[in-house]
């Protein structure tokens, strides 16, 4: 038994309380105190229309991979491989329409159906090899890095990508919001819809609970955690498509830093409303938290270092704050 159960067992049924409120509010109080703050000290830059339809598309890739990711985490394994995974899928989509000469769509059908294949390799190896998830898919990762720069010889793939490629990230076609948005909002919403009000997202839950309790009951545990790295990869290979498509490139290592930020707003999630227990809706909270948080660094012209510090520091809070929840909830 941690050091920090046991500490919570001397405290009073009403303290208790409190500690399990505010590990369950906190993300959210945190975030609205942010955006106060920041509008009170910038009131002209910061609190506008444009300024948060910005910070909506520059995390929405974010959000996408992190949503992928929130589905792995519940069924309890980690996929580390999704950022190499997103730069590979990212240089793939380009070559295969500057190079390959392949129609757009057919190009991005292709590199979602490979990021599901990828999926699907590291959740055999998890599942039927019982290699750890994160030694599986770090492993995984590292392949695809390999195979991005044998591809691509390391060099930026940018001469003929076409502009209606570029304007699959980068167009505004439903009522001047940007692409970006709309398909962050369809994917996490349809993420949410899986997990919540599903018979599949019960299993899903159930998998992620208690895996030996969910096997009694009949559920194939191994097919729901294949199928959670399944939907990890697909959402790795849309996020690289889309960051491809607004680089206008197809770049080794782009995506490589949605790793941190991804698993940031996922233990920021499970510490949202919820006693410790990842989900769309808090991943969702926990990336805006992460957004509005560089958004504002940037306003005010923090160096960059500055971010770094602010991202890894969001981690640790986020899984202690998980941790607290998951210990309070038990008491």
């Amino acid at each position: 038994m941690s050091d920090l159960a046991v500490s919570t067992r001397s405290l009073s049924p009403a303290m208790k309380r409190a500690l399990g409120a505010f590990a369950r509010y906190a993300t959210i109080i945190g975030l609205l105190a942010m955006i106060a703050a920041f509008s009170i000290l910038s009131p002209r830059a910061f609190p506008t229309i444009y300024n948060f339809t910005n910070v909506l598309n520059q995390t929405s890739l974010a959000m996408i991979i992190a949503g992928g990711l929130t589905l792995a985490v519940i069924v309890g394994e980690l996929d580390l491989s999704i950022g190499f995974a997103a730069s590979l899928h990212g240089v793939l989509v380009t070559g295969l329409i500057v190079s390959s000469k392949l129609p757009i769509g057919v190009a991005i059908l292709i590199v979602i159906l490979l990021g599901g294949l990828i999926g699907l390799v590291n959740g055999l190896i998890v599942t039927k090899v019982k290699v750890n998830s994160v030694i599986a898919t770090l492993g995984v990762g590292t392949i695809l890095t390999g195979l991005s720069f044998a591809y691509s010889a390391g060099v930026p793939i940018t001469a003929g990508v076409p502009e209606a490629f570029l304007q699959v990230s980068l167009g505004r076609w439903l009522f001047g919001i940007p692409n970006n948005i709309v398909i962050m909002v369809i994917v996490l919403g349809a993420l949410w819809l899986l997990v919540e009000r599903t018979a599949l997202g019960q299993e899903i839950q159930a998998v992620g609970g208690n895996p030996s309790a969910a096997r009694l009951a009949g559920i194939n545990v191994d097919r729901i955690k294949i199928l959670g790295f399944v939907i990890s990869g697909m959402c790795a290979a849309l996020t690289g498509i889309l960051l491809a498509s607004r680089l206008g490139s197809g770049t080794t290592s782009a995506a490589d830093p949605y790793l941190l930020t991804a698993f940031a707003a996922v233990f920021l999630g499970s510490a949202t409303l919820r006693d410790g227990e990842f989900h769309v809706f808090g991943t969702f909270i926990g990336a805006m938290i992460i957004a509005f948080g560089f958004n504002g660094l940037n306003i005010f012209g923090a160096p960059t270092y500055s971010q770094y510090i602010f991202q890894g520091a969001i981690l640790i809070i986020a899984v202690g704050l998980s941790s607290l929840g998951r210990i309070l909830s038990q008491r």
